[in-house]
């Protein structure tokens, strides 16, 4: 990396606004409330390919599966104040 690139990057992460476990957590569930935003689309795109609708189908209920568990887990970790500890 030169020098330049590692002035770009130097500071990143210095300052954070929560734990990174709970940080983990939020940008997980947003990533997979992308994906989940998206199969619908995925489905439609796959209309005249039966088992590529399934498998988007499948991929479609095992992440709704996983968003309402991270958001239990983002629920309980509200609970438990954990978002409170190591704010700016």
């Amino acid at each position: 990396m030169t020098i330049a690139a590692e002035k770009e990057i130097a500071h990143i992460g210095e300052t954070h606004g929560i734990a990174d476990h709970d940080h983990d957590m939020i940008h997980e569930l947003s990533k997979r409330l992308d994906a989940l935003w998206r199969y619908d689309q995925y489905i439609a795109n796959a209309e005249s390919h039966a088992e590529l609708q399934r498998f988007w189908r499948d991929l479609k209920v095992q992440e709704i599966k996983n968003v309402g568990r991270l958001k239990e887990l983002v629920a309980e970790h509200c609970r438990d104040h954990c978002f409170d500890r190591n704010s700016p």
